[in-house]
This record gives structure tokens, sequence and C-alpha cells, in this order.
């Protein structure tokens, strides 16, 4: 881990917590392109009414307006909850550079379910910020039952 991947995992948490307040699942995503944020989002599935609207879909599609392009080859996606297989396939076709998450997902996470949907030349880093994301992500569904 870096300074930056601790200050970039920063901003995806501060969109998580944006989730959170809109009692959405408490996700946030950002993207980084030449060290700069390109792209800022959190889960909106409540919001819109759509299954796909998860961070890292939103992220992605944000992404590739900002630049004006489908592939993300340059581009680190910072999230807060290790990505599902839908978003890890998105991920897969995106072709980022690499993809920096905090907690693992142990139920629907693509590490576990589908490992190799990611693209051969994303690097993957996790654990970064774990504790907090896991957290909010335990406090959200404690909240709901």
């Amino acid at each position: 881990m870096n300074f930056s991947d601790q200050y970039f995992m920063k901003q995806a948490f501060i969109e998580a917590q944006k989730a959170k307040e809109k009692d959405e699942v408490p996700v946030g995503a950002i993207v980084v392109c030449n060290n700069q944020i390109i792209a800022r989002t959190h889960n909106l599935t409540e919001t819109l009414n759509d299954v796909t609207a998860h961070a890292e879909m939103l992220a992605i599609t944000s992404a590739a307006e900002f630049l004006g392009g489908k592939y993300l080859h340059d581009c680190t996606l910072y999230v807060t909850l290790e990505p599902c297989v839908m978003c890890a396939g998105a991920l897969n076709w995106a072709q980022l550079k690499r993809i920096v998450y905090g907690a693992a997902d142990e139920k629907r996470g693509f590490s576990r379910c589908q490992p190799s949907l990611i693209h051969p030349k994303t690097t993957i880093t996790s654990g970064i910020m774990n504790d907090e994301s896991q957290q909010i992500i335990q406090d959200f569904f404690k909240s709901k039952r």
C-alpha cells in the first residue's frame, strides 16, 4: 500500500457514506486516471430501482464518458467492497489497469465465485481500509434486521 492508495480509498469511503445516508447498501467507488479522480459513485440500486446500479458499474460508465472511450486501460478503480461477479465481468470488459478494494465479500465476491473474471492484465490490491469498509456494511445490515 502506498499513500495514494490510502487517500483514494478514503475518497471511495466518502461515497459509501453517501450511499448509507440514502439507505443504499454502503459501497462507494472512484476511478483514478493519472492521479486524478475522474469518477465518483456509490450504490444507487434502490434510488434508481435498478439491480445493476452498483457503485462499480456506475463508475465504469462515468469514467468511460469522461475519457470518451469504453476502455479504462490507464485507470484504477477504488471500491470499498470486493466486486461481485456482475461487476467483475464489466470490469473485465473495461480492462482497467488496477482494482483496489477494501473489504472482501465472503458471500458474493468475485474472488470466491469466479476469480478468473478479472482481465489478465488487471492487478488487484485488497484490504485497503478493510476494517472501516467491513464495519459500515455490517452496521448497515444490522440496522435492517
